[in-house]
Protein backbone atom coordinates (compact mmCIF):
# COMPACT_ATOMS: atom_id res chain seq x y z
CA UNK A 1 0.00 0.00 0.00
CA UNK A 2 2.80 2.41 0.93
CA UNK A 3 4.49 1.56 -2.35
CA UNK A 4 1.30 2.45 -4.29
CA UNK A 5 0.98 5.73 -2.41
CA UNK A 6 4.61 6.50 -3.15
CA UNK A 7 4.12 5.78 -6.84
CA UNK A 8 1.03 7.99 -6.88
CA UNK A 9 2.89 10.86 -5.23
CA UNK A 10 5.75 10.46 -7.70
CA UNK A 11 3.40 10.53 -10.69
CA UNK A 12 1.50 13.52 -9.28
CA UNK A 13 4.77 15.35 -8.76
CA UNK A 14 5.85 14.68 -12.34
CA UNK A 15 2.52 15.79 -13.81
CA UNK A 16 1.98 18.84 -11.63
CA UNK A 17 5.66 19.69 -11.70
CA UNK A 18 5.40 21.20 -15.15
CA UNK A 19 4.25 24.38 -13.45
CA UNK A 20 7.66 24.54 -11.77
CA UNK A 21 9.77 23.78 -14.84
CA UNK A 22 12.29 26.35 -15.91
CA UNK A 23 13.49 24.38 -18.92
CA UNK A 24 12.17 21.48 -20.93
CA UNK A 25 14.20 19.25 -23.21
CA UNK A 26 12.72 17.69 -26.32
CA UNK A 27 14.28 16.04 -29.34
CA UNK A 28 13.93 17.63 -32.74
CA UNK A 29 12.10 14.52 -33.92
CA UNK A 30 9.59 14.76 -31.07
CA UNK A 31 9.04 18.49 -31.59
CA UNK A 32 8.35 17.93 -35.27
CA UNK A 33 6.04 15.02 -34.41
CA UNK A 34 3.98 17.24 -32.09
CA UNK A 35 3.74 20.07 -34.60
CA UNK A 36 2.60 17.60 -37.23
CA UNK A 37 0.07 16.23 -34.73
CA UNK A 38 -1.33 19.71 -34.19
CA UNK A 39 -1.85 20.47 -37.88
CA UNK A 40 -3.11 16.97 -38.68
CA UNK A 41 -5.49 17.08 -35.70
CA UNK A 42 -6.98 20.36 -36.91
CA UNK A 43 -7.51 18.99 -40.39
CA UNK A 44 -9.07 15.76 -39.13
CA UNK A 45 -11.33 17.63 -36.71
CA UNK A 46 -12.69 20.17 -39.17
CA UNK A 47 -13.31 17.45 -41.77
CA UNK A 48 -15.13 15.27 -39.24
CA UNK A 49 -17.33 18.07 -37.95
CA UNK A 50 -17.99 19.70 -41.32
CA UNK A 51 -21.39 18.16 -42.09
CA UNK A 52 -22.82 19.39 -38.76
CA UNK A 53 -21.62 23.02 -38.78
CA UNK A 54 -24.43 25.20 -37.36
CA UNK A 55 -27.00 22.51 -38.06
CA UNK A 56 -27.47 22.14 -34.30
CA UNK A 57 -28.20 25.54 -32.77
CA UNK A 58 -29.31 25.51 -29.18
CA UNK A 59 -29.19 21.72 -29.10
CA UNK A 60 -26.54 19.04 -29.07
CA UNK A 61 -26.28 16.14 -31.51
CA UNK A 62 -28.01 13.13 -30.00
CA UNK A 63 -26.24 9.82 -29.47
CA UNK A 64 -28.61 8.12 -31.90
CA UNK A 65 -27.20 10.10 -34.84
CA UNK A 66 -24.08 8.49 -36.32
CA UNK A 67 -21.15 10.75 -37.22
CA UNK A 68 -19.48 9.89 -40.53
CA UNK A 69 -15.82 8.91 -41.00
CA UNK A 70 -14.26 6.63 -43.59
CA UNK A 71 -11.15 6.08 -45.68
CA UNK A 72 -10.77 8.67 -48.42
CA UNK A 73 -13.02 11.19 -46.64
CA UNK A 74 -10.16 13.63 -45.99
CA UNK A 75 -8.91 13.78 -49.57
CA UNK A 76 -12.40 13.95 -51.04
CA UNK A 77 -13.42 16.81 -48.73
CA UNK A 78 -10.26 18.81 -49.36
CA UNK A 79 -10.72 18.52 -53.11
CA UNK A 80 -14.49 18.97 -53.33
CA UNK A 81 -15.46 21.11 -50.32
CA UNK A 82 -12.38 23.33 -49.95
CA UNK A 83 -14.33 26.17 -48.34
CA UNK A 84 -14.78 24.02 -45.24
CA UNK A 85 -11.17 24.74 -44.30
CA UNK A 86 -11.63 28.47 -43.69
CA UNK A 87 -10.07 28.32 -40.25
CA UNK A 88 -7.04 26.50 -41.66
CA UNK A 89 -6.38 28.75 -44.62
CA UNK A 90 -6.62 31.77 -42.32
CA UNK A 91 -4.04 30.06 -40.09
CA UNK A 92 -1.87 29.47 -43.15
CA UNK A 93 -2.15 33.11 -44.21
CA UNK A 94 -0.41 34.09 -40.98
CA UNK A 95 2.16 31.30 -41.27
CA UNK A 96 2.96 32.49 -44.79
CA UNK A 97 3.49 36.09 -43.62
CA UNK A 98 5.89 34.90 -40.92
CA UNK A 99 7.76 32.89 -43.54
CA UNK A 100 8.04 35.86 -45.91
CA UNK A 101 8.81 38.64 -43.43
CA UNK A 102 10.14 36.91 -40.32
CA UNK A 103 9.06 36.84 -36.68
CA UNK A 104 8.98 40.64 -36.54
CA UNK A 105 6.55 41.01 -39.44
CA UNK A 106 4.45 44.14 -38.79
CA UNK A 107 0.75 43.85 -38.09
CA UNK A 108 -0.11 45.56 -41.39
CA UNK A 109 1.48 42.66 -43.27
CA UNK A 110 -0.94 40.22 -41.66
CA UNK A 111 -3.92 42.56 -41.99
CA UNK A 112 -3.30 43.28 -45.66
CA UNK A 113 -2.76 39.60 -46.42
CA UNK A 114 -6.22 38.83 -45.01
CA UNK A 115 -7.84 41.87 -46.62
CA UNK A 116 -6.64 41.00 -50.12
CA UNK A 117 -6.87 37.20 -50.00
CA UNK A 118 -9.19 35.43 -52.43
CA UNK A 119 -11.24 33.55 -49.85
CA UNK A 120 -14.67 34.56 -48.59
CA UNK A 121 -14.94 35.67 -44.98
CA UNK A 122 -17.72 36.07 -42.43
CA UNK A 123 -18.46 37.79 -39.13
CA UNK A 124 -15.48 39.43 -37.39
CA UNK A 125 -13.07 38.51 -40.18
CA UNK A 126 -15.15 40.14 -42.92
CA UNK A 127 -15.98 43.14 -40.75
CA UNK A 128 -12.23 43.58 -40.19
CA UNK A 129 -11.45 43.08 -43.89
CA UNK A 130 -13.93 45.84 -44.78
CA UNK A 131 -12.40 48.12 -42.18
CA UNK A 132 -8.88 47.53 -43.48
CA UNK A 133 -9.94 48.11 -47.09
CA UNK A 134 -11.58 51.36 -45.98
CA UNK A 135 -8.44 52.53 -44.16
CA UNK A 136 -9.30 51.53 -40.58
CA UNK A 137 -6.13 49.75 -39.47
CA UNK A 138 -5.53 47.19 -36.73
CA UNK A 139 -6.17 47.18 -33.86
CA UNK A 140 -9.11 49.54 -34.53
CA UNK A 141 -10.30 47.13 -37.24
CA UNK A 142 -11.22 44.62 -34.52
CA UNK A 143 -12.49 47.03 -31.87
CA UNK A 144 -16.13 46.51 -30.98
CA UNK A 145 -17.13 50.07 -31.84
CA UNK A 146 -15.94 49.40 -35.39
CA UNK A 147 -16.78 45.70 -35.51
CA UNK A 148 -20.13 44.37 -34.22
CA UNK A 149 -18.66 40.85 -34.36
CA UNK A 150 -15.72 41.57 -32.06
CA UNK A 151 -16.69 38.78 -29.64
CA UNK A 152 -17.26 36.18 -32.36
CA UNK A 153 -15.18 33.03 -32.72
CA UNK A 154 -12.99 34.18 -35.61
CA UNK A 155 -9.52 34.53 -34.10
CA UNK A 156 -10.20 31.62 -31.77
CA UNK A 157 -10.38 29.26 -34.75
CA UNK A 158 -7.33 30.82 -36.43
CA UNK A 159 -4.95 31.08 -33.49
CA UNK A 160 -3.61 27.51 -33.56
CA UNK A 161 -0.45 28.64 -35.37
CA UNK A 162 0.52 30.93 -32.46
CA UNK A 163 0.82 28.02 -30.03
CA UNK A 164 2.35 25.63 -32.54
CA UNK A 165 5.22 28.06 -33.11
CA UNK A 166 5.58 28.71 -29.34
CA UNK A 167 6.26 25.30 -27.71
CA UNK A 168 6.19 25.61 -23.93
CA UNK A 169 6.01 29.41 -24.25
CA UNK A 170 2.39 30.52 -23.73
CA UNK A 171 3.39 34.15 -23.22
CA UNK A 172 5.15 34.19 -26.58
CA UNK A 173 1.92 32.85 -28.10
CA UNK A 174 -0.04 35.60 -26.32
CA UNK A 175 2.30 38.22 -27.73
CA UNK A 176 1.63 36.95 -31.24
CA UNK A 177 -2.09 36.95 -30.53
CA UNK A 178 -1.98 40.51 -29.23
CA UNK A 179 -0.71 41.62 -32.62
CA UNK A 180 -2.75 39.42 -34.96
CA UNK A 181 -5.89 38.70 -32.93
CA UNK A 182 -6.76 42.36 -32.64
CA UNK A 183 -7.01 42.64 -36.41
CA UNK A 184 -10.47 41.11 -36.19
CA UNK A 185 -11.42 40.70 -32.52
CA UNK A 186 -11.50 42.39 -29.13
CA UNK A 187 -12.39 41.39 -25.57
CA UNK A 188 -13.80 37.88 -25.24
CA UNK A 189 -13.32 37.34 -28.98
CA UNK A 190 -9.62 38.01 -28.58
CA UNK A 191 -9.39 35.97 -25.38
CA UNK A 192 -10.60 32.90 -27.25
CA UNK A 193 -7.48 33.02 -29.43
CA UNK A 194 -5.17 33.74 -26.50
CA UNK A 195 -6.62 30.75 -24.62
CA UNK A 196 -6.33 28.39 -27.58
CA UNK A 197 -2.78 29.50 -28.34
CA UNK A 198 -1.79 28.89 -24.72
CA UNK A 199 -3.34 25.40 -24.73
CA UNK A 200 -1.37 24.46 -27.84
CA UNK A 201 1.80 25.85 -26.31
CA UNK A 202 1.37 23.90 -23.08
CA UNK A 203 0.49 20.71 -24.96
CA UNK A 204 4.19 20.44 -25.88
CA UNK A 205 5.33 20.16 -22.27
CA UNK A 206 2.48 18.36 -20.48
CA UNK A 207 0.58 15.12 -21.03
CA UNK A 208 -2.21 16.09 -18.60
CA UNK A 209 -5.14 17.60 -20.49
CA UNK A 210 -6.73 19.03 -17.35
CA UNK A 211 -3.47 20.74 -16.47
CA UNK A 212 -3.21 22.18 -19.98
CA UNK A 213 -6.72 23.66 -19.82
CA UNK A 214 -6.32 25.11 -16.31
CA UNK A 215 -2.86 26.56 -16.91
CA UNK A 216 -3.88 28.10 -20.23
CA UNK A 217 -6.79 29.82 -18.49
CA UNK A 218 -4.27 31.72 -16.35
CA UNK A 219 -3.58 33.88 -19.41
CA UNK A 220 -7.13 35.29 -19.27
CA UNK A 221 -8.18 38.10 -16.86
CA UNK A 222 -10.35 36.71 -14.08
CA UNK A 223 -12.90 39.56 -14.38
CA UNK A 224 -13.70 38.68 -17.99
CA UNK A 225 -16.78 36.71 -18.92
CA UNK A 226 -14.57 34.41 -20.98
CA UNK A 227 -12.63 33.41 -17.87
CA UNK A 228 -15.80 32.95 -15.83
CA UNK A 229 -17.38 30.75 -18.51
CA UNK A 230 -14.31 28.47 -18.79
CA UNK A 231 -14.05 28.30 -14.99
CA UNK A 232 -17.67 27.21 -14.85
CA UNK A 233 -17.01 24.40 -17.31
CA UNK A 234 -14.06 23.20 -15.23
CA UNK A 235 -16.16 23.23 -12.05
CA UNK A 236 -19.14 21.56 -13.72
CA UNK A 237 -16.82 18.85 -15.03
CA UNK A 238 -15.81 18.17 -11.43
CA UNK A 239 -19.44 18.12 -10.31
CA UNK A 240 -20.72 15.99 -13.22
CA UNK A 241 -17.63 13.98 -14.24
CA UNK A 242 -19.60 11.35 -16.13
CA UNK A 243 -22.17 13.56 -17.86
CA UNK A 244 -20.93 16.04 -20.46
CA UNK A 245 -24.49 16.81 -21.48
CA UNK A 246 -25.28 18.19 -18.04
CA UNK A 247 -22.34 20.57 -18.36
CA UNK A 248 -23.52 21.47 -21.87
CA UNK A 249 -26.97 22.32 -20.44
CA UNK A 250 -25.39 24.49 -17.75
CA UNK A 251 -23.40 26.40 -20.38
CA UNK A 252 -26.56 26.89 -22.42
CA UNK A 253 -28.53 28.11 -19.43
CA UNK A 254 -25.98 30.61 -18.14
CA UNK A 255 -23.93 31.76 -21.13
CA UNK A 256 -25.81 31.26 -24.42
CA UNK A 257 -27.50 34.71 -24.67
CA UNK A 258 -25.49 36.67 -27.23
CA UNK A 259 -25.12 40.43 -26.92
CA UNK A 260 -22.74 41.45 -29.69
CA UNK A 261 -23.06 39.41 -32.87
CA UNK A 262 -26.20 40.79 -34.57
CA UNK A 263 -26.98 37.38 -36.11
CA UNK A 264 -27.06 35.75 -32.67
CA UNK A 265 -29.09 38.32 -30.74
CA UNK A 266 -32.55 36.99 -29.84
CA UNK A 267 -31.79 33.87 -31.91
CA UNK A 268 -30.58 30.33 -31.21
CA UNK A 269 -27.58 30.91 -33.49
CA UNK A 270 -24.39 31.37 -31.46
CA UNK A 271 -20.92 32.03 -32.85
CA UNK A 272 -19.75 33.69 -29.63
CA UNK A 273 -16.15 32.82 -28.75
CA UNK A 274 -16.72 31.88 -25.13
CA UNK A 275 -19.67 29.55 -25.75
CA UNK A 276 -17.87 27.68 -28.50
CA UNK A 277 -14.65 27.64 -26.44
CA UNK A 278 -16.74 26.06 -23.68
CA UNK A 279 -17.63 23.28 -26.12
CA UNK A 280 -13.92 22.80 -26.87
CA UNK A 281 -13.16 22.51 -23.15
CA UNK A 282 -16.06 20.11 -22.65
CA UNK A 283 -14.60 17.92 -25.39
CA UNK A 284 -11.09 18.06 -23.94
CA UNK A 285 -12.06 17.41 -20.31
CA UNK A 286 -14.67 14.73 -20.89
CA UNK A 287 -12.62 13.20 -23.71
CA UNK A 288 -9.81 12.70 -21.19
CA UNK A 289 -7.03 12.46 -23.81
CA UNK A 290 -8.93 9.86 -25.84
CA UNK A 291 -8.84 11.14 -29.43
CA UNK A 292 -12.12 9.53 -30.49
CA UNK A 293 -14.09 10.62 -27.41
CA UNK A 294 -12.69 14.15 -27.65
CA UNK A 295 -13.71 14.50 -31.30
CA UNK A 296 -17.15 12.98 -30.77
CA UNK A 297 -18.07 15.04 -27.70
CA UNK A 298 -16.80 18.33 -29.11
CA UNK A 299 -18.69 17.78 -32.36
CA UNK A 300 -21.88 16.70 -30.60
CA UNK A 301 -21.91 19.95 -28.62
CA UNK A 302 -23.14 21.56 -31.87
CA UNK A 303 -23.11 25.18 -33.12
CA UNK A 304 -19.70 25.73 -34.83
CA UNK A 305 -19.35 21.98 -34.98
CA UNK A 306 -16.47 21.86 -37.46
CA UNK A 307 -14.18 24.52 -36.00
CA UNK A 308 -14.60 23.35 -32.39
CA UNK A 309 -13.45 19.75 -32.98
CA UNK A 310 -10.69 21.15 -35.18
CA UNK A 311 -9.44 23.08 -32.14
CA UNK A 312 -9.78 20.25 -29.63
CA UNK A 313 -8.26 17.66 -31.98
CA UNK A 314 -5.41 20.03 -32.82
CA UNK A 315 -4.56 20.57 -29.15
CA UNK A 316 -4.82 16.86 -28.37
CA UNK A 317 -2.87 15.99 -31.52
CA UNK A 318 -0.08 18.27 -30.31
CA UNK A 319 -0.05 16.62 -26.89
CA UNK A 320 -0.06 13.08 -28.31
CA UNK A 321 2.07 13.73 -31.38
CA UNK A 322 1.33 12.71 -34.96
CA UNK A 323 2.44 9.12 -34.52
CA UNK A 324 0.08 8.52 -31.60
CA UNK A 325 -3.05 9.80 -33.32
CA UNK A 326 -5.04 6.59 -33.82
CA UNK A 327 -4.69 5.04 -37.28
CA UNK A 328 -8.47 5.12 -37.70
CA UNK A 329 -8.39 8.91 -37.77
CA UNK A 330 -5.43 9.05 -40.13
CA UNK A 331 -7.16 6.98 -42.81
CA UNK A 332 -6.44 8.75 -46.09
CA UNK A 333 -4.34 11.44 -44.43
CA UNK A 334 -1.20 10.61 -46.43
CA UNK A 335 -3.12 11.14 -49.69
CA UNK A 336 -4.32 14.53 -48.44
CA UNK A 337 -1.02 15.86 -47.10
CA UNK A 338 0.29 16.93 -50.51
CA UNK A 339 -2.86 18.87 -51.44
CA UNK A 340 -2.54 22.65 -51.16
CA UNK A 341 -5.36 24.20 -49.17
CA UNK A 342 -7.48 26.34 -51.48
CA UNK A 343 -6.40 29.98 -51.81
CA UNK A 344 -2.89 29.00 -50.63
CA UNK A 345 0.25 27.37 -51.95
CA UNK A 346 0.64 25.47 -48.68
CA UNK A 347 -0.12 21.81 -48.04
CA UNK A 348 0.00 19.95 -44.74
CA UNK A 349 3.45 18.62 -45.58
CA UNK A 350 4.67 22.14 -46.25
CA UNK A 351 3.16 23.67 -43.10
CA UNK A 352 4.71 20.88 -41.01
CA UNK A 353 8.09 22.21 -42.12
CA UNK A 354 7.21 25.90 -41.90
CA UNK A 355 5.81 25.67 -38.37
CA UNK A 356 8.75 23.56 -37.23
CA UNK A 357 11.24 26.15 -38.50
CA UNK A 358 9.24 29.01 -36.97
CA UNK A 359 9.13 27.15 -33.65
CA UNK A 360 12.92 26.71 -33.64
CA UNK A 361 13.43 30.43 -34.25
CA UNK A 362 10.89 31.34 -31.58
CA UNK A 363 12.50 29.00 -29.03
CA UNK A 364 15.88 30.67 -29.61
CA UNK A 365 14.36 34.13 -29.47
CA UNK A 366 12.86 33.33 -26.06
CA UNK A 367 16.05 32.07 -24.44
CA UNK A 368 16.05 28.42 -25.51
CA UNK A 369 18.84 26.51 -27.20
CA UNK A 370 18.91 24.38 -30.34
CA UNK A 371 21.39 21.49 -30.29
CA UNK A 372 22.19 18.90 -32.91
CA UNK A 373 19.43 16.57 -31.78
CA UNK A 374 17.97 18.14 -28.66
CA UNK A 375 16.09 21.37 -28.05
CA UNK A 376 16.04 23.08 -24.67
CA UNK A 377 12.98 25.26 -24.21
CA UNK A 378 12.90 28.00 -21.59
CA UNK A 379 9.43 27.25 -20.27
CA UNK A 380 7.18 30.21 -19.53
CA UNK A 381 4.68 30.31 -16.70
CA UNK A 382 1.41 31.67 -18.12
CA UNK A 383 1.01 35.40 -17.60
CA UNK A 384 -2.33 37.19 -17.71
CA UNK A 385 -3.01 39.47 -20.68
CA UNK A 386 -4.66 42.87 -20.43
CA UNK A 387 -8.33 43.22 -19.59
CA UNK A 388 -10.71 44.51 -22.21
CA UNK A 389 -14.47 44.21 -22.63
CA UNK A 390 -16.62 44.54 -25.71
CA UNK A 391 -20.11 46.10 -25.73
CA UNK A 392 -19.75 47.34 -22.18
CA UNK A 393 -23.02 48.62 -20.74
CA UNK A 394 -25.01 47.52 -23.79
CA UNK A 395 -27.98 45.15 -23.64
CA UNK A 396 -30.19 44.20 -26.59
CA UNK A 397 -33.80 45.15 -25.89
CA UNK A 398 -35.56 44.95 -29.25
CA UNK A 399 -35.32 43.27 -32.63
CA UNK A 400 -37.69 44.68 -35.25
CA UNK A 401 -38.11 44.06 -38.97
CA UNK A 402 -37.86 47.16 -41.14
CA UNK A 403 -38.71 47.85 -44.77
CA UNK A 404 -36.75 49.48 -47.56
CA UNK A 405 -38.36 52.22 -49.60
CA UNK A 406 -37.46 51.56 -53.24
CA UNK A 407 -38.82 54.97 -54.23
CA UNK A 408 -36.66 56.93 -51.79
CA UNK A 409 -33.82 54.38 -51.41
CA UNK A 410 -33.99 54.69 -47.65
CA UNK A 411 -35.31 53.27 -44.42
CA UNK A 412 -36.16 55.01 -41.16
CA UNK A 413 -37.26 54.00 -37.69
CA UNK A 414 -37.37 55.18 -34.10
CA UNK A 415 -36.28 53.41 -30.94
CA UNK A 416 -35.63 54.09 -27.28
CA UNK A 417 -32.18 53.18 -26.02
CA UNK A 418 -28.44 53.78 -26.36
CA UNK A 419 -27.48 52.09 -29.61
CA UNK A 420 -28.57 50.07 -32.64
CA UNK A 421 -27.45 47.88 -35.54
CA UNK A 422 -29.13 47.65 -38.95
CA UNK A 423 -28.71 44.15 -40.31
CA UNK A 424 -28.48 43.68 -44.07
CA UNK A 425 -26.01 43.92 -46.94
CA UNK A 426 -25.44 45.52 -50.30
CA UNK A 427 -24.08 42.43 -52.05
CA UNK A 428 -24.96 41.82 -55.69
CA UNK A 429 -25.53 38.10 -55.37
CA UNK A 430 -25.74 37.71 -59.16
CA UNK A 431 -22.22 39.12 -59.49
CA UNK A 432 -20.15 38.56 -56.36
CA UNK A 433 -17.22 40.45 -57.88
CA UNK A 434 -19.27 43.51 -58.82
CA UNK A 435 -17.29 46.76 -58.84
CA UNK A 436 -20.31 48.81 -57.78
CA UNK A 437 -19.86 50.86 -54.63
CA UNK A 438 -22.89 52.60 -53.13
CA UNK A 439 -22.62 55.77 -51.09
CA UNK A 440 -24.86 55.89 -48.05
CA UNK A 441 -25.54 58.25 -45.18
CA UNK A 442 -26.64 57.57 -41.62
CA UNK A 443 -28.58 60.23 -39.71
CA UNK A 444 -29.48 60.04 -36.02
CA UNK A 445 -31.91 62.63 -34.69
CA UNK A 446 -31.46 64.68 -37.85
CA UNK A 447 -27.67 64.81 -37.63
CA UNK A 448 -25.34 63.12 -40.15
CA UNK A 449 -23.24 60.71 -38.07
CA UNK A 450 -21.57 58.66 -40.83
CA UNK A 451 -20.96 58.66 -44.58
CA UNK A 452 -20.60 55.04 -45.66
CA UNK A 453 -19.21 53.25 -48.70
CA UNK A 454 -20.98 49.96 -49.41
CA UNK A 455 -19.27 47.73 -52.00
CA UNK A 456 -21.51 45.26 -53.81
CA UNK A 457 -18.68 42.70 -54.08
CA UNK A 458 -18.94 39.82 -51.61
CA UNK A 459 -15.32 39.96 -50.47
CA UNK A 460 -15.38 43.74 -50.02
CA UNK A 461 -18.81 44.01 -48.39
CA UNK A 462 -19.69 45.63 -45.12
CA UNK A 463 -21.06 42.78 -43.05
CA UNK A 464 -23.75 44.91 -41.38
CA UNK A 465 -25.14 48.02 -43.02
CA UNK A 466 -24.55 50.41 -40.11
CA UNK A 467 -24.54 50.77 -36.33
CA UNK A 468 -24.12 53.30 -33.56
CA UNK A 469 -23.45 52.24 -29.98
CA UNK A 470 -22.58 55.30 -27.91
CA UNK A 471 -25.83 57.28 -27.88
CA UNK A 472 -27.40 58.91 -24.82
CA UNK A 473 -30.38 57.00 -23.47
CA UNK A 474 -33.39 58.57 -25.16
CA UNK A 475 -35.90 58.15 -27.95
CA UNK A 476 -34.00 58.39 -31.24
CA UNK A 477 -34.99 58.74 -34.88
CA UNK A 478 -32.73 57.01 -37.42
CA UNK A 479 -32.59 57.57 -41.19
CA UNK A 480 -30.38 55.45 -43.45
CA UNK A 481 -30.33 56.26 -47.16
CA UNK A 482 -28.36 55.43 -50.31
CA UNK A 483 -27.42 58.26 -52.65
CA UNK A 484 -26.54 56.37 -55.84
CA UNK A 485 -28.56 53.18 -55.96
CA UNK A 486 -29.22 52.27 -59.63
CA UNK A 487 -32.75 51.52 -60.80
CA UNK A 488 -33.66 47.91 -60.22
CA UNK A 489 -31.13 47.51 -57.40
CA UNK A 490 -32.13 47.42 -53.76
CA UNK A 491 -30.54 46.45 -50.52
CA UNK A 492 -31.13 43.48 -48.34
CA UNK A 493 -32.39 45.14 -45.17
CA UNK A 494 -33.41 42.64 -42.53
CA UNK A 495 -34.08 44.27 -39.17
CA UNK A 496 -32.76 46.55 -36.48
CA UNK A 497 -31.44 45.53 -33.08
CA UNK A 498 -31.85 48.19 -30.42
CA UNK A 499 -29.68 48.38 -27.30
CA UNK A 500 -30.10 50.10 -23.96
CA UNK A 501 -28.13 50.45 -20.73
CA UNK A 502 -29.98 47.67 -18.90
CA UNK A 503 -31.55 44.36 -19.85
CA UNK A 504 -35.26 44.01 -20.39
CA UNK A 505 -37.09 43.70 -17.06
CA UNK A 506 -38.66 40.30 -16.59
Amino acid sequence: MKRLIGIFIFIFTIVSGYSQLSTYSITKVSLKDKIMGGWAGQTIGVTFGGPYEFRFQGSFIGDYQPLVWHDGYLKNTMLNIPGLYDDLYMDLTFVDVFEKYGLDAPVDSFANAVAHAGYELWHANQAARYNILQGIKAPLSGHWKNNPHADCIDYQIESDFSGLMSPGMPNAASGISDKIGHIMNYGDGWYGGVFVGAMYSLAFVSSDIQYIVKQALKTIPTQSEFYKCMSDVIEWHKKYPGDWKQTWFMVQKKWADDIGCPDGVFAPFNIDAKVNAAYVVIGLLYGNADFTKTLEITTRCGQDADCNPSTSAGILGTMLGYNKIPAYWKMGLKEAEEIDFKYTTISLNKVYELSYNHALKNVERNGGKIGDDKITIKVQQPGVVKFEKSFEGLYPVEKTAITWSKEKNETSFSFTGTGFVIRGDAVDWSDKTSTNVYNAELYVDGQLVESIKLPAALNARRYDLCWKYDLPKANHMVLFKVLNLPAGKYFSVNDIIAYSDAPIKK
